[in-house]
């Protein structure tokens, strides 16, 4: 491979960004029916995955674990909300501050939840040390990529 076909081509299948876009909506295609059998999108989900980690958060957390705006993270959370999955209230503390947190309901999908990343695996034949590599190299990507948009702002 030249450094021009590197460095500065224009052909599509050079483009790292076209990579990780089509690998993004190729991992997202394969995760629809698996999450279709819980009645969630592929967002909702992420959005229950932090809120299972991590507890009742404010929504400006929320949004922060997901890289996500609020702009982005508020109507999640309205749908979430209007399913019975998640509720929001005001912060006694702060009233300028929602949290949010999972439902009794949200809670018993987590069982039937905790079986997707293991369908996944299986449908993709991806094997777990591959897995972890790749996961390491696209947070280092990604970290990367911040630090370059940070510098150009």
């Amino acid at each position: 491979m030249t450094n021009e076909e590197t460095d500065g081509s224009l052909l599509l299948d050079q483009q790292l960004c076209f990579a990780l876009y089509a690998a993004q909506r190729a991992v997202t295609a394969a995760y629809r029916p698996l999450l279709d059998e819980l009645g969630l999108t592929y967002p909702q989900y992420l959005v229950l995955l932090v809120l299972w980690e991590r507890g009742e958060l404010p929504v400006k957390e929320l949004a922060g674990a997901l890289t996500l705006d609020y702009g982005t993270v508020s109507p999640l959370l309205k749908r979430l909300e209007s399913a019975g999955l998640v509720r929001r209230e005001r912060s006694a503390g702060d009233e300028r501050s929602v949290l949010v947190a999972c439902t009794g309901r949200a809670e018993e999908l987590r069982e039937r939840a905790a079986r997707v990343p293991g369908a996944l695996l299986a449908e993709t034949g991806l094997q777990g040390p591959e897995v972890a590599r790749l996961r390491e190299e696209l947070r280092r990507l990604a970290a990367q990529a911040r630090a370059a948009a940070d510098r150009g702002r």
